[in-house]
């Protein structure tokens, strides 16, 4: 495998406001266990921020690569030579695209926290997947990155 001249590579994290959230939870578990003494309320806030931390970190671990010939996004893999046009979506066209424009068949890697997206035709007449549909921040830079893979 040959790596592309402009390789890609963007982790779709969580936002800032979900640690926050992690935090609320802890201190949430905090008074619920607050009636059984000091030690079971710092464990359960310590314990339940810990829990909630983990979830939005996970969640949040993604990743979408240009990697020499291949679109790595999440756990699938697909060769650049299987993908057609590359479709860059604003705020509106993505929501358009996660909702009434949706194909039940394509695939998805769709973070609702992430506004922008890029839609990608899938050409392979053997895979009944239509489109791709990722959540990037940054659309037009991974489709230049699709653009130079394919070129190489």
């Amino acid at each position: 495998m040959q790596l592309s001249a402009a390789p890609y590579e963007e982790r779709l994290t969580a936002p800032r406001t979900w640690w926050l959230i992690s935090f609320l939870v802890g201190v949430t578990m905090a008074l619920i266990l607050l009636p059984f003494g000091t030690l079971p309320m710092l464990g359960g806030m310590a314990g339940g921020t810990a829990v909630a931390a983990v979830a939005a970190s996970s969640y949040g671990s993604v990743r979408i690569r240009v990697v020499g010939d291949l679109l790595i996004a999440g756990e699938a893999k697909i060769p650049v030579t299987a993908l057609g046009e590359a479709e860059v979506l604003d705020a509106e066209g993505a929501r358009a695209w996660r909702t009434y424009k949706a194909d039940p068949r394509a695939f998805l890697l769709l973070r609702a926290y992430i506004p922008t997206a890029l839609r990608v035709e899938v050409t392979d007449p053997q895979d009944p997947t239509p489109y791709l549909y990722l959540s990037t921040r940054e659309p037009e830079r991974l489709a230049q990155a699709l653009r130079t893979a394919k070129a190489a």
